[in-house]
């Protein structure tokens, strides 16, 4: 283990869903192995050789049969984790997960069930308009942030429903009875292609419904 990993009582996995990022996740595996106790990879079906540059770099790895997506991949992460707090990664370097320690302390404490990341820009206006959707359900903060810590036995209760995890992680949390803070982060410059999320125009129904569950149940 790294001597710079934060000296906290809880112990830590990191759970990373990867697809193609073999030109990018052995970095990425290497600097989070200095904050964690553990990374996992969720490998959804690359096509590259995303798996073993993860193993390379030091990761334990779990292989998806098929391109299942972000949220059954970081589900089956949350199902495998067996450490205090599981704190969640994108694979593709641009979160800093120099700021992990400052993600768990307050989750180790027990001042937070789950802190989250507040990125310094947000590129996508249909990921702000779902965080304006999800604040319906109280504060969200930063919906669709990648970074995360949070107790272990609280992410592994969550359906998380949806095309993504934009409004509907935080607002899970939230309905759960779940504590949210945030610590501001600042994204690196990572090279890759930007599509339109359309995917986001499909959460903005999964984000309704569960807002309207939790208004029918109150």
């Amino acid at each position: 283990m790294s001597d710079r990993k934060e000296k906290y009582d809880c112990s830590t996995t990191a759970v990373m869903p990867a697809y193609n990022e073999a030109r990018r996740i052995e970095k990425t595996v290497r600097r989070t192995r200095d904050y964690v106790d553990r990374v996992l990879v969720i490998d959804d079906a690359s096509t590259d050789e995303t798996a073993r540059e993860a193993r390379k770099a030091g990761a334990d790895v779990l292989k998806q049969s098929s391109n299942s997506g972000y949220i059954a991949a970081i589900k089956r992460g949350f199902s495998e984790a067996d450490t205090d707090i599981v704190v969640t990664v994108d694979a593709d370097g641009e979160l800093p997960v120099e700021r992990v320690p400052n993600l768990v302390q307050p989750v180790c404490t027990g001042e937070a069930d789950m802190v989250q990341g507040h990125r310094d820009h947000i590129v996508r206006p249909s990921e702000k308009l779902l965080t304006w959707l999800a604040s319906f359900g109280g504060p969200v903060g930063d919906s669709g942030t990648g970074l995360r810590a949070l107790r272990t036995n609280l992410a592994q209760t969550l359906d998380l429903h949806g095309a993504c995890i934009c409004g509907i992680f935080s607002l899970e949390v939230l309905q759960r009875g779940g504590k949210i803070e945030e610590v501001p982060i600042r994204l690196r410059e990572v090279e890759k292609p930007r599509g339109v999320a359309w995917q986001h125009f499909a959460q903005m129904f999964y984000v309704g419904a569960a807002l309207f569950r939790s208004w029918v149940s109150s």
